[in-house]
């Protein structure tokens, strides 16, 4: 990357809160996550400069477009400064992160706020997965008359891996166990007090009904209301900003890499691109290396862990391979021999994931970025992973078609 783009913190609301029972809308989310975040990195709002929003589908679950201006109405002194949204389906979040990076990067700001955000839980379950199915596929070309049309979507990459690979239920059982296990560490998590028997992750279908092919109810990630920030500098304000705290500029975390690629939208398409090569998403795996080629890391045995997009289990069965952790195909060897658990050799999800932690659209990316800050600097409290020093993200929107990976790395 062109010079250093510095993690100074953030927050993350608690994803367990049901916003629309709360009596709270997305400004009021904006306007908690920004005090919040202010309060937590001991920024003030006057040095916001810039900020950028990832969000999906406000428009569609509140009635609610435009969202730099509920920024900018978020604080007096946030009054005139510019602020823009971005949208990439569940990859908002990380475009938005791309954004503001950019412009730190072009020398246009010194210090931007990122907003993801996300309300999902105003409507019953069958209307929000009418609202995030069509949306982002190809509407009126996939899943017509499927009524829940993402689950089907990682059903089918499901027996796509199952068909050239071979595929074990238990895998994926097991990814899901890991994660809610993971997630009772994190206070901000939506399923933290959840309780699950081993029937819960059976093929039960009373505990564990099926939802679409090979997709459980334990296998799908939640519907969450939620929101995270993170505030992002160049050089010198992290500089000025580290001195004025009485901290090393060295406690901080920086963005070392990043990948960004963009596939055909249909499900159909990427799989047919790709009958004939190792991976089932070649675009997804380009997107990993181009992060590790950034950060000039070897690979994914430089770092400590990651947060990946595990929309469902098998989104992040698929992950595993695509970072490199296994041989394609073998995503199994790291369920099996423990590489992916908390303790294992490069923990993936220790926050829960978004089987577990929860899965506010816009704001998963964000959410992503402020957890590898949080591992690298130390400060994940329960979940935090010993020694960890670069962490890495893998954030999807869509069946993989916006894909947005980041190689986060403590400053010194």
């Amino acid at each position: 990357m062109a010079g250093r783009v510095y993690i100074l913190g953030g927050y993350q609301t608690d994803f367990a809160t049901n916003w629309a029972r709360a009596g709270l809308e997305l400004a009021d989310g904006v306007r908690d996550v920004l005090d919040q975040g202010l309060a937590a990195t001991g920024l003030e709002a006057r040095e916001i400069e810039v900020a950028h929003v990832g969000n999906f589908a406000g428009e569609l679950f509140s009635g609610q477009g435009h969202l730099g201006g509920l920024v900018a109405a978020a604080h007096p002194d946030l009054a005139g400064v510019p602020a823009s949204r971005h949208e990439g389906a569940c990859a908002s979040g990380s475009l938005a992160i791309l954004g503001a990076a950019a412009e730190l990067e072009a020398g246009r700001y010194g210090l931007a706020a990122v907003f993801g955000i996300e309300q999902m839980r105003n409507v019953p379950g069958d209307e929000a997965a009418r609202l995030i199915g069509p949306t982002a596929m190809w509407a009126g070309h996939e899943c017509e008359g499927v009524r829940f049309p993402w689950p089907h979507i990682f059903s089918e990459l499901a027996s796509e891996y199952d068909r050239r690979y071979g595929l074990r239920r238990e895998h994926l059982a097991r990814i899901a166990e890991i994660n809610f296990t993971n997630a009772r560490r994190n206070p901000n998590a939506q399923t933290r007090r959840w309780t699950f028997g081993p029937e819960s992750f059976a093929q039960d279908d009373k505990a564990n009904p099926v939802i679409d092919g090979r997709m459980r109810k334990q296998d799908c990630g939640q519907i969450t209301d939620g929101a995270a920030i993170v505030f992002l500098a160049n050089e010198a304000t992290a500089r000025a900003y580290a001195a004025r705290r009485g901290i090393a500029l060295g406690s901080l975390s920086y963005l070392r890499g990043w990948g960004h690629h963009t596939a055909p939208i249909t499900y159909a398409a990427k799989v047919a691109a790709s009958r004939d090569q190792r991976y089932v998403f070649p675009w997804v795996r380009a997107t990993t290396e181009d992060a590790f080629r950034r950060a000039e890391l070897p690979g994914v045995e430089a770092i400590d862990g990651i947060e990946t997009h595990d929309c469902f289990t098998s989104t992040e069965y698929m992950a595993i391979d695509h970072f490199g952790i296994t041989a394609p195909g073998e995503s199994w060897r790291a369920v099996e021999d423990g590489s992916i658990d908390f303790g294992g050799r490069i923990p993936v999800n220790p926050s829960g994931g978004l089987i577990g932690l929860g899965h506010p659209v816009g704001a998963t990316g964000v959410r992503m970025v402020l957890d590898c800050h949080k591992q690298v600097t130390g400060t994940a409290g329960e979940y935090q992973v010993d020694g960890a020093k670069t962490f890495a993200t893998l954030n999807v929107g869509g069946s993989a078609t916006t894909t947005v990976s980041f190689v986060v790395d403590r400053a010194a």
